[in-house]
Formats: structure tokens, sequence, C-alpha cells
């Protein structure tokens, strides 16, 4: 669904939207985005305040990013929430992201639906809570007919692991020999990732400042165009999207030619 030229104004009207999007091409956005959502706990730590409460605050930041996606016409938005290592932080702060989780999905269902956004969960829900693991299963029941846009929550994820069940998923067809070694190509081990239905980010969005990938979808973004900012994600708004598109838009996506 294309946004229209009045809501993207109306959306984007303080500054220094109205000049930004005079430089934006609709016709170029990226069609997929994936984020990194890092700089949380800082964001608590520089207020005095337990780390949850900074993954309290970057929800409000998921859901302006959800917002503005769908204003301008991005189909699918991949959000990092919860890494396979995160597991190894202190039991209270993962407990409480857990607690979020759920409650987040609650509160947030019913904007979901209005706004047309579809979900789906990349990584290994087994590895959550029950009721954790349930939200999410119902969140993606619920909204698998909506088509405004595909919202991709990576939890317990990580790059590694998902490459290795792709493998592993090939050797079982090897061993039953419903596969040769010759076929095993590029395009047989995408088709085996967790979310082969979804196209790779054109757009790498990381936050806080930290220069690097973090085992974030390591087959998929070979060839993503990658944005930096020092902005923490508690403080990341709408605007941050526009700038973010409009160095995309900037740049000459060659794919590993000249």
């Amino acid at each position: 669904m294309s946004p229209s030229p009045g809501s993207l104004k109306e959306f984007f009207s303080e500054p220094p939207g109205p000049e930004l999007l005079k430089q934006i091409d609709l016709g170029s956005v990226p069609r997929h985005i994936a984020v990194i959502m890092d700089g949380n706990g800082r964001w608590a730590s520089a207020r005095n305040l337990p780390r949850v409460a900074g993954h309290r605050a970057g929800a409000k930041a998921v859901r302006e990013l959800i917002a503005a996606s769908i204003e301008l016409g991005v189909e699918y938005l991949t959000i990092y929430s919860f890494s396979s290592e995160n597991w190894s932080r202190p039991a209270d702060e993962v407990s409480g992201l857990m607690r979020l989780f759920v409650e987040v999905l609650e509160r947030e269902l019913a904007n979901l639906e209005k706004l047309d956004v579809r979900v789906l969960v990349t990584g290994d829900l087994a590895a959550l809570p029950a009721d954790t693991a349930e939200a999410f299963r119902g969140t993606v029941a619920r909204t698998a007919d909506n088509r405004s846009l595909t919202l991709v929550v990576a939890l317990s994820y990580g790059g590694r692991a998902e490459i290795v069940h792709a493998v592993r998923s090939v050797a079982n067809e090897v061993l039953a020999g419903g596969l040769s070694i010759d076929q095993i190509d590029e395009s047989l081990v995408a088709r085996h990732l967790y979310l082969p239905e979804v196209p790779d980010p054109d757009l790498l969005i990381r936050t806080s400042g930290e220069i690097r990938i973090s085992n974030f979808l390591l087959w998929q973004i070979a060839y993503s165009e990658i944005w930096v900012t020092d902005t923490l994600w508690p403080d990341f708004d709408r605007y941050d999207t526009l700038r973010a598109v409009l160095d995309y838009e900037s740049r000459e996506r060659r794919f590993g030619g000249r």
C-alpha cells in the first residue's frame, strides 16, 4: 500500500521532516529495512534507571519506526529484539524483558491490526518462556492476513545458528537421497533459512554508534547498505528513519560489481 503525499506531509510535519521529504524519492525507498536496536542500557544508565526501563522506552521507538516505515512504503522491517547471546545477561534483566515482550504484544496488537501489519518471528521460539512464546505465536496468527508491512521480530536469534540450521536441513535431504551434493548452491541454502520468503534487507540500521553486525542476519546482509547513527535506540524517531533512507538513496548499489 503506497502512502499518500498528504499523509506523508502530515506524519513528517515537524522540522526537519519537510526539508528531508523534499529530498526523498519514494520510488527508491528500500523494500526491506533491518535494524539493530542498540543503546537501551546506556540510555537507562544515563538517567539512573534500571536497564529494563531502557527496553521499555525502546518499545516506543519501535512503534515510531513501524509507523514511519508504513508511511514511506517499506514492505519489510526486521528488528533485532533479543539475540541468542542475550541469554547470558543477568537473570532479572532477561526475565524483565520476557515480561515486557508479553506486555507490549498485548498492548500493541490492536494497533498492529489497525495498521495492517503482519508479524513474523525468526529465531528459536522454543528457548523462550512458555507465555512469551505463546504471545508471539498468537500475534503471528492474528496478523497473518495483514499486508501493509511485514514486521519480522528476531527473537532468541543468532545468524550463525540460522546458517547451521540451514546446513543441517540440506544435509538431511542429502542423507535421505532426495538431493545430491552437486545440487547444493546459494539459492538452495537460502531456501533452508528460517524465513526464506522474506527478501534480503536493502538497508541495515544500527543505533548507538557501534560499528559491528553482532551476529545478525549474516547470510542475508551480504550486500545490504549499512547506516550507523550515534542516537541511542530509545531516542530514535521518525526523522532518523528519514535520514537513514535518504542516505541509502544517495548510494550506488553495486552488489560486488564496479
